[in-house]
């Protein structure tokens, strides 16, 4: 294999995708506006949900109940008439609507029970489990801190004090746009090369590289290289301009150990798209292939739900897989601060992986341009 060779052709590589004005398209949106979606705009926990109530005791109790509907949870309360709830639930104005009956402060007192009604609008699937939730423990919190007269509502025996660490103020988005980055480093690095091969042979350009003095080591290395380090720059700069500067991110820990480990993903997942670009013979068939290979281990590395809650079975298939990996590290490293002390298994692993994946895909290319591409 020769260096000069590998240069070469990936400084081709990378004027091609100059002139490729979707591809450059898709990479912005995926580093920027993608990013900053995910963290703003698609909430998974609760944040800012609309109430009413519907206040029929008017007492004190009813109302220290209504004011313990606070932000960040919750909207102020909008204090409604019976006959509003129904009619707010249906256009969707409302989560959530609290029905308190008259008498019950007097009833609570006398120790009859009383009990509240909770509309929910269950169609908002993300927020209507978990507020019910809290709706339900902040009525009986400030009931029982009310009736024994302790305004405090630290009732019970025992305090509970919480300690919430890597993202002490519990922050949605900063948990999003981190897992946002690393899901789409590793599609980006996946479509860019798949792209970048399939791109060859729509082009008719494949007949060139059987001519020239090159070997397909030293074409596939160059695709790997070239698009690598394209998702590298732009992973780099959405991790200062985007996460840490418009969305004023935290990374804990250190982002150059980050890039480095991303690097080898990257050289994984670029095989991986070598192999998908060598099987098929279009960039529609590569798009099915992608949604049939690739986004179920998106789906299964740990991103979207924890690693450990998955089937045994799940976990030792996606174990093979460079996506766990990366995941494991990433969270790791920009969320809790680990250092490489912490992370080198997943480091090896990537590079055993990333060595497999590699030698699998070239044996592939090597086949395919034996056949003519």
């Amino acid at each position: 294999m020769r260096l000069r060779n590998v240069i070469d052709l990936g400084v081709k590589e990378l004027r091609a995708l100059g002139r490729d004005r979707v591809m450059l398209g898709l990479i912005i949106w995926s580093f920027t506006l993608s990013i900053y979606a995910a963290a703003t705009a698609m909430p998974d926990t609760l944040h800012k949900a609309p109430v009413s109530v519907v206040d029929l005791d008017r007492s004190a109790l009813s109302l220290r109940i209504v004011s313990g509907l606070r932000a960040p949870l919750f909207l102020p309360a909008r204090d409604i008439t019976a006959e509003e709830m129904d009619a707010r639930m249906d256009a969707g104005l409302d989560t959530f609507s609290l029905v308190i009956p008259p008498g019950f402060q007097r009833d609570a007192q006398a120790g009859k029970q009383p009990e509240i009604q909770l509309n929910v609008d269950a169609t908002r699937v993300a927020q209507a489990f978990t507020g019910a939730g809290y709706i339900q423990s902040i009525a009986q919190e400030e009931s029982a801190a009310w009736l024994s007269g302790d305004l405090s509502a630290e009732d019970g025996p025992v305090a509970l004090q919480m300690r919430a660490r890597f993202n002490p103020s519990l922050r949605q988005t900063w948990f999003s746009a981190l897992m946002e980055l690393i899901n789409n480093t590793t599609v980006l690095a996946i479509v860019l090369t798949g792209a970048a091969l399939i791109r060859e042979r729509e082009h008719g350009t494949v007949e060139h590289l059987l001519a020239m003095p090159v070997t397909p080591a030293e074409i596939m290395l160059s695709k790997v290289l070239s698009m690598g380090l394209v998702v590298l720059v732009a992973a780099s700069l959405s991790l200062g301009l985007v996460l840490r500067g418009a969305l004023g991110v935290e990374v804990a820990g250190s982002a150059a150990l980050f890039l480095a480990g991303a690097a080898l993903h990257v050289l994984a997942s670029g095989a991986m798209g070598v192999m998908l670009g060598t099987a098929a013979r279009s960039m529609p068939q590569f798009g099915l292939l992608f949604m049939m290979a690739v986004l179920p281990m998106q789906m299964l590395s740990g991103g979207m739900t924890p690693f450990e809650s998955m089937p045994g079975a799940v976990q030792a298939v996606m174990s093979l897989t460079p996506n766990a990996h990366f995941v494991a590290f990433g969270q790791a490293v920009l969320m809790r601060g680990a250092g490489l002390e912490v992370v080198w298994p997943q480091l090896a692993a990537l590079l055993a992986l990333g060595a497999g994946l590699f030698a699998l895909a070239l044996r592939l290319f090597r086949a395919s341009m034996a056949a003519g591409g």
